[in-house]
């Protein structure tokens, strides 16, 4: 029997907010088809839900000629959906005039590997008043004029999506060119988010910083820092600034609140406060990203060994939460394990993949890359059943939804 996996790739906006997910085909090597695509929906619908997969926002999903003019098109709820038409669908009367229908009834359409030119925009001349996004790869359209013809294309009320942006210059280019949007592999490799800002939840701040004072359990006070990923990281920029110098390798968040001690911490603490250095805004996409990798790192762990001990978990929370701490310091990831004088084993598993920790990370790092060739090996390799990790993937996908709502503070 065929099966098909969904892959979610996030879209950000020009001030690195999340605005939309595409949602990819993996499954068989056949082509993209109306089958793919229904597949796709239907999963999305059917299986893993709309709000765990999606939260409160769309996805692009691409759809070739057939699914455009095959009637099951309009059964779709449209609320949850970009229609993403392929570069191959020709301009024909039958599609002009469906294209039509859908915008009638509400349908968001997205125009998918649209080359920006003068040719171009001419052929789509019939249907561009009817389209919500073009998706465009900026290194295949033509350069000259491509600023004005991007402007030519925001004129008509058209959101401009850039995608496979790879890195930070494909991203400053994209930018510079008026792009409103931006798809590519940013998680796997988010340099364009390296100054980010993290401002953590007052209420997260006052919770430690009573849970210090009051004496209570060390174990229970880096559980709660393992709930605030924005604290965490902003722990460690501290421990960074020069104001200690630990003899010891640090290996775990439990490790760090020992040496530091609750004092300096809880003084810490305060002046986050008193600095004002706390938000209701959304997460950033980073701080997803931290979320996203410290659910899975201990998760797979968690399945690989049943009976893994608190130590272990808590390196396992360490590799995800400081694999993106070089885009908050905007150093040299290497330099900075070095000079926080993280423990062996967590350094190696990050910068070398060694070690089960780093087999793990590695892991999770496919996933984000949608190489589910590279999945199938790891549950063969670890005699898992097949589907074990996309159940880990979707759980911890629905975690990191609910940790992106907004919460209530009563201060």
């Amino acid at each position: 029997m065929q099966s098909i996996s969904i892959g979610r790739q996030p879209i950000i906006g020009a001030y690195c907010d999340l605005c939309s997910y595409e949602v990819l085909y993996k499954g068989s090597s056949e082509a993209l088809s109306r089958y793919s695509s229904a597949s796709i929906i239907n999963n999305v619908l059917n299986k893993f839900g709309t709000q765990k997969l999606l939260g409160d926002r769309r996805a692009f999903v691409k759809i070739d000629e057939k699914f455009l003019l095959h009637d099951i098109i309009f059964s779709i709820p449209g609320e949850f959906f970009i229609f993403s038409l392929l570069d191959t669908i020709p301009m024909s009367e039958r599609v002009v005039e469906r294209i039509e229908q859908l915008y009638e009834k509400g349908y968001l359409l997205s125009l998918e590997n649209f080359i920006i030119s003068a040719d171009n925009m001419y052929k789509h001349r019939v249907i561009l008043e009817k389209i919500a996004f073009v998706k465009v790869n900026i290194e295949e359209c033509p350069a000259r004029y491509l600023s004005e013809m991007i402007l030519k294309v925001k004129a008509k009320g058209i959101t401009v999506v850039a995608d496979n942006v790879m890195d930070t210059a494909a991203y400053d280019k994209a930018k510079e060119l008026g792009c409103d949007w931006f798809q590519g592999y940013f998680f796997a490799k988010p340099k364009i988010l390296k100054n980010a800002k993290y401002e953590p939840s007052q209420v997260g701040i006052l919770k430690l910083y009573n849970l210090l004072m009051q004496d209570v359990n060390i174990d229970e006070i880096t559980k709660e820092f393992e709930l605030n990923h924005e604290i965490t990281v902003q722990l460690l920029q501290f421990i960074n600034s020069g104001s200690f110098s630990f003899r010891n390798e640090i290996s775990s968040i439990h490790h760090i609140l020992t040496l530091v001690g609750r004092i300096p911490l809880g003084q810490w603490l305060m002046l986050m406060i008193y600095s004002k250095a706390v938000t209701k805004d959304k997460k950033s996409p980073l701080m997803l990203m931290v979320k996203h990798r410290t659910q899975l790192m201990e998760n797979i762990l968690k399945t690989l060994q049943e009976k893994v001990g608190s130590n272990m978990l808590g390196e396992a929370y360490f590799v995800g939460v400081l694999s993106l701490i070089d885009n908050v310091f905007s150093m040299d990831l290497a330099t900075i394990l070095d000079e926080m004088n993280i423990s062996q084993a967590v350094r190696e598993a990050i910068i070398e993949d060694k070690g089960l920790l780093g087999e793990i990370f590695k892991l999770v790092r496919d996933i984000e890359k949608f190489d589910y060739d590279a999945v199938d090996r790891f549950e063969k390799k670890n005699a898992l059943r097949a589907g074990t990790i996309e159940k880990i993937v979707f759980a911890s996908i629905h975690e990191v939804n609910n940790f992106e709502k907004p919460q209530v503070e009563c201060l």
